[in-house]
């Protein structure tokens, strides 16, 4: 009977001390992961993403790419036919 509670008082004294470690613990490795994270996406998306690679002149405007334009189809879908009601 002895051994049996002391296996149970074993077992509830890890229990407890591993819940208050992982408590006091706890923020110190989020900030960690936080911190990885954010370098994980600076090096993925850069440092700055809308930071100009030269500063420009007051006034000169540049344009990096052009929107492709609107190609009109010359192809016919078919052709039309009028048509009168019959009553």
């Amino acid at each position: 009977m002895m051994t049996f509670l002391k296996t149970i008082l074993i077992i509830l004294l890890v229990y407890y001390g591993l819940k208050f470690f992982i408590k006091l613990l706890m923020p110190y490795f989020m900030r960690y992961l936080a911190k990885k994270a954010g370098q994980r996406f600076e090096k993925a998306f850069g440092a700055n993403p809308y930071q100009t690679s030269k500063p420009q002149p007051e006034g000169e405007t540049s344009v990096d790419k052009m929107p492709p334009t609107p190609t009109k189809s010359k192809s016919t879908v078919g052709e039309y036919v009028d048509y009168e009601e019959i009553d």
